[in-house]
């Protein structure tokens, strides 16, 4: 039995009409934060940041229970589509185990 999973999500995010970093981080911004508060999850903008016109951004979260983590993605996804005036063009949900769960008795 499995101890636990992480499960990562990588996202990119294009928005060709920004003109300069400043307005990107305006539009990104809110979002991730707004995104870390509402969910259970570490958000980063992992590449991009010196692009006016995409970012990446990377969403983790943990638990022992895959079908929790597949759905807290899965609602992460959504969530980042529907609230930045940017548009969604890739994203990629990875799901690794962790180790293996032993018995209170095997301990014994």
């Amino acid at each position: 039995m499995a101890l636990g999973y992480v499960g990562v999500l990588t996202i990119r995010v294009e928005m060709p009409w920004v003109g300069n970093l400043k307005e990107k981080r305006a539009l990104v911004r809110p979002v991730v934060e707004r995104l870390k508060s509402r969910f259970p999850l570490t958000v980063a903008r992992l590449d991009g940041l010196d692009a006016h016109d995409w970012e990446v951004l990377g969403v983790a979260t943990i638990s022992n229970d895959y079908g929790w983590v597949e759905e807290t993605l899965k609602m992460a996804a959504d969530y980042i589509a529907k609230e930045g005036p940017y548009r969604v063009t890739s994203e990629q949900v990875e799901i690794t185990v962790l180790g293996e769960a032993e018995d209170a008795e095997d301990e014994e």
